[in-house]
Formats: structure tokens, sequence, C-alpha cells
């Protein structure tokens, strides 16, 4: 099995949304470009950052939400990876409620796959796509996280970051990368390709597409031993001619995972993108509906990851029943 197997089946995961969602997202890359710095909201700052690592000569801009607990005390950290076609503010929702909660996260843009792939000649879209699903593509998104907690570390928010308490996540192909940084092993012309960044000691796993080229995913996804929160709904369905990508993806994904905590929480309704700050296909109702569930969720899984009570995450199964077609927690 290799990594180019692996992604050809997420590559036409990804290519069905831009079919789906190219109207809606190439009106979205004329939007004005935001400040540099912006104003301080209640409890947090919000700050785009632009950085390149030197060695692969490769921009990783990111959106750093940084909350006020911070200047008393040192904070966990969420660093988030968006999906195919996304970028740094794809996922805001998540980065104000985490740090109005006491907790840091930083976004990151993979230059490779981002929001950039909508612009340029329509008659090469889907190469664009496909290119930027591909095996480099992949691999760099993987480093790109790496380097963010590198530069964020050791710059002047380091000291008050909680090293014990590093938290991936992501949405998608950024749920992949996820997986990656958290221990994913894949094989390639004989060659294991491992890429854990030993940092990170939880993760968020959204919607996240399986590793394919085997119907076993334990050889991949067993050494995965952190403990890891996965999230999607029964509607997290994407089909085109010769192909399918549905919730048993994300469920063969969840059972193969290793690690003696592991969450599952499966909403009644919304689709692939209900998990983004925009709303293409979902009513108002759901879409609110699952950001906020999920908002909770991510806050009650964090503080059990590092040894509070997993009272939260049982109050939390209780509030939400009418919500979830399927809840499990190992």
């Amino acid at each position: 099995m290799n990594v180019a197997a692996i992604l050809r089946r997420h590559r036409w995961v990804a290519l069905l949304s831009v079919l789906l969602l190219a109207p809606v997202l190439v009106a979205s890359t004329h939007a004005p470009v935001r400040a540099a710095m912006q104003p301080p909201q209640a409890g947090y700052s919000v700050r785009d950052l632009e950085w390149t690592d030197a060695e692969r000569g490769r921009a990783v801009p990111v959106k750093l939400f940084w909350p006020d607990a911070a200047r008393t005390g040192k904070v966990p950290l969420v660093v988030f990876s968006h999906g195919i076609g996304s970028a740094r503010d794809g996922y805001t929702y998540l980065g104000r409620y985490w740090a109005r909660h006491g907790i840091a996260s930083i976004h990151v843009q993979h230059v490779g796959s981002d929001r950039a792939l909508w612009q340029g000649n329509p008659f090469t879209l889907v190469a664009r796509f496909q290119q930027a699903a591909g095996e480099v593509e992949a691999v760099d998104r993987v480093r790109d996280q790496r380097f963010a907690l590198d530069q964020l570390l050791a710059g002047e928010w380091g000291a008050h970051v909680d090293r014990a308490r590093i938290v991936a996540a992501g949405h998608s192909y950024g749920a992949n990368t996820t997986l990656m940084s958290a221990g994913a092993r894949v094989m390639r012309a004989g060659r294991a390709i491992q890429l854990r960044d030993p940092r990170i000691t939880a993760a968020i796993v959204i919607s996240a597409p399986p590793f394919y080229g085997d119907d076993d995913f334990r050889p991949i996804l067993s050494g995965i031993t952190i403990p890891t929160l996965h999230v999607t709904t029964a509607d997290d369905i994407i089909r085109i001619p010769g192909f399918g990508s549905g919730v048993d993806d994300r469920l063969k994904v969840f059972d193969a995972i290793g690690g003696a905590h592991k969450v599952l929480a499966v909403y009644r309704h919304g689709t692939h993108n209900v998990f983004t700050d925009h709303r293409y296909f979902d009513s108002r109702e759901v879409s609110e509906q699952v950001k906020q569930a999920t908002e909770a969720l991510s806050l009650a899984f964090i503080d059990t990851a590092y040894g509070q009570s997993t009272a939260e995450l049982a109050r939390w199964q209780s509030g939400h029943r009418a919500l979830l077609a399927r809840y499990d927690a190992r």
C-alpha cells in the first residue's frame, strides 16, 4: 500500500466538493483582504501571521487565536488544518470558541491545497485539485503543521503554551493531515512513511476520509495511541459515478484507531461541509446546532483527554441525545 493509493480515493471526495461548491467559493475569493491584526475580542485576540519555511521555500500563513488567559498562566493549544480548497479563516467559529474558553489555536493555511486552487483557468480546475490531493502535498501539509508549531513555541507565545496539552485537529483533508501527525503509518515502495509529531498528545478528526488501499485500516491507524475525538454526520455522504464515501468510512477510521480513549459523535443531520464557517447546503438551524454541539464536545473532550473527569462528556451526550445518531466513548 502507498500514499498515492491512500489519497486517490480521498481526491475524488475532494473533487466532488469542488464541483458542488465552485460557484460559491469562486465568488468568495474576491472578498476584501482582512487586516493582519484584528481588534481584540472579549477575552481573546486574533492575529494573521505570514510565516515562511525557508528550508522548503514554502509560505505557511496562519491565523492565531490567543486567549487572555495566557497572560496569567499556560494554556492548551490546538493546531488546526483546513480541508482542501479552504484557508486559515475557514473555521473561525472553533478558534473563537476555544479562545473564549482559555484554549489557544493556530489555524494553518496549506498553500498547495488552499483557496488559491479556485483561481485561474476553470478548465484546469480538476487538474489543480488532483495535484493538491497528491502525495507531495499530503506530506507537505503535515510538515506545515509541524513548522507552525515550531514557530509558535519558539516565539513570544511559546512560554505561555502548556506543552503537555497540544492538540492536532482538522476537517476532511485536514483530518487526514491530523491523523498523520498523530501517528498514522503508511507504506510506499516497501518503505514506511511515518510523520508523527510527538508533541501532539490528542487529536480531533472531523469528517475524516479513510486511508484507502486495504480493507483493514488497523495496520495504518492502530499505532495512533493518543486520545482521539471523531466527529461526523449521518448525511456526511459524497457520491460520484464509480465512487462513494460516507459515514461508514468515518466509522472504519474510528474503529481502527488505537488508544485507550477515543470518542465518536455522529449527528443525525448535516452535510460534509456543515463543519465549515459557511453554510452551503444545510439549513440555518442544522448548521447552528451542529457547530454549537461540536464546539462544546471538543471542549469536553480536551478536558477529559488531559485527566479531567469524563462527567463532562456524559453531560454533553445527555444534552444532545436528540441530535445524535450514534455516540461511542471508549
